[in-house]
């Protein structure tokens, strides 16, 4: 098992505005694993997400990734865990507005001991040809496109994608779905993808269905489809 995640709580507030917002979350992924956490808004799945990433602090519970647990490592172990094992793909692309593209997704290998080769990266993302122009000059996928190669150059263990279509059209919701899919067969990398679209669970090796703060079910897909046969 790559990540063990159990009984993970969280909440927020103090007195009678205090929620919780994740209320005991256990479930594990294996390495290479595509896996969806798919719930509605305020289902607790983004900060599940950003629990694994080391980002934020469960009340109780832990992650352990590779038998390590998240919480037992000092500031400096967790920077290197996040430098080492994660790429994070975000709705909003968050690109360096003044390096052009081939710069951006240069900033991710800088913090790798072992990064993948950048212009295989921007070939695999068809920004080959784009890579001399800035942020502004590409539209919504290619700028989306962009922060992918920013993450994967890296060679992370984990790629944590939260609502990595969230902003954009079906055509290209479409695109970078195949495009996750690709670095998933292509470099082995395994995949965590917070989604509300129902749609995306049907390429997931493992579905996490989550509501109100808990899990509702865990399902093994078993006759996946490709990003190409989705439909919503």
């Amino acid at each position: 098992m790559l990540i063990d995640i159990s009984d993970i709580k969280k909440s927020y507030g103090a007195g009678e505005s205090r929620v919780e917002v994740l209320k005991g979350i256990s479930f594990g992924v294996e390495k290479g694993e595509f896996c969806v956490l798919l719930g509605p808004s305020g289902s607790g799945k983004s900060t599940l997400l950003n629990i694994i990433g080391g980002i934020d602090d469960a009340d109780s519970g832990y992650i352990s990734i590779n038998g390590e647990k998240i919480e037992n490592m000092k500031e400096k172990a967790l920077t290197d865990y996040r430098r080492r094992h994660l790429g994070y793909i975000f709705q909003m692309y968050n690109l360096i507005p003044n390096l052009n593209i081939k710069e951006n997704v240069e900033t991710g290998a800088y913090l790798s001991d072992h990064p993948l080769d950048v212009d295989d990266i921007l070939k695999t993302l068809g920004l080959y040809e784009h890579r001399h122009k800035l942020p502004s000059q590409l539209s919504g996928g290619q700028q989306q496109r962009c922060s992918i190669g920013r993450a994967i150059v890296k060679n992370p263990d984990i790629l944590l994608c939260d609502e990595p279509t969230g902003a954009l059209d079906y055509n290209t919701s479409k695109e970078i779905l195949k495009l996750i899919e690709t670095v998933n067969q292509k470099y082995s990398t395994t995949i965590i993808m917070v989604t509300h679209n129902e749609a995306i669970k049907d390429m997931a090796d493992k579905v996490v269905k989550l509501r109100d703060g808990i899990i509702r079910r865990v399902v093994e897909n078993d006759h996946k489809l490709t990003a190409d046969e989705l439909d919503w």
